[in-house]
């Protein structure tokens, strides 16, 4: 299948389409899409994020204390006024590479799971079926997240997870820290995944699933403590 018939497969016909990417394993053209996906989406939302950045760090007293008066003015003066190029640099240098390593990375992960329940598979397969999986969350998900916060003009509380039943939340209360990582385009994706997983390991789809959805609660749990670590940071 060629990138445009492996695109479509993953949201058609999911388990087919992975199972072909696992049996002939390609990830060239799949990375370089997301990649360029990402750049684009970062280009794009970088000035509202800028200014809700400001905003939310304007008037927050404990961080002025914490930075010194000099630092903390010299870091608003830096938002206010951002340069296009430190913009470019950030979606297309900054944001490919630790997207690029983060693939990497959560394959490396997904194959030492796999290795607990079968000793068949390769790195390779992993990442093919791991970044056709992406298709739905970094590309469908990014999708839905860009018009939403286009219309709101908001970032930080732009999200497709849990916490979309709750509008009036903060995006710093730890409850929107916890809700936000149960993100429907993430539990669709690793449902996806298991399929390919399934083939890469040759194992049955619901340890395949178990082991899927396992990195996906680790994943979430580290995220979450991220989150609770910038909470304190903030407040």
């Amino acid at each position: 299948m060629n990138i445009f018939e492996r695109f479509q497969g993953v949201f058609a016909s999911p388990k087919k389409t992975l199972e072909a990417v696992a049996e002939k394993p390609v990830w060239v053209d799949a990375l370089i899409i997301l990649l360029v996906v990402l750049a684009v989406h970062t280009y794009i939302i970088t000035p509202i994020m800028q200014t809700e950045t400001l905003a939310t760090f304007r008037d927050n007293v404990k961080l002025q204390e914490r930075l010194g008066k000099d630092r903390f003015e010299q870091y608003l003066k830096s938002q206010e006024n951002p340069s296009p190029t430190r913009r470019l640099v950030t979606s297309l240098g900054i944001t490919p590479v630790t997207s690029a390593v983060g693939f990497l990375i959560s394959s490396l992960f997904l194959l030492i799971f796999g290795r607990i329940v079968s000793t068949t598979g390769t790195f390779k397969a992993v990442l093919a079926v791991f970044l056709h999986a992406n298709f739905i969350d970094k590309i469908l998900g990014n999708a839905v997240r860009l018009a939403i916060i286009l219309s709101r003009k908001s970032i930080f509380q732009t999200t497709t997870s849990l916490a979309l039943f709750f509008p009036k939340m903060s995006f710093t209360s730890p409850a929107y820290i916890v809700l936000s990582q149960v993100d429907f385009f993430q539990l669709w994706m690793f449902g996806v995944l298991g399929y390919g997983l399934a083939a890469v390991f040759k194992i049955e789809l619901k340890k395949a699933m178990i082991v899927s959805y396992a990195f996906f609660v680790i994943k979430s749990v580290i995220y979450i403590a991220l989150g609770f670590l910038s909470r304190s940071f903030l407040s």
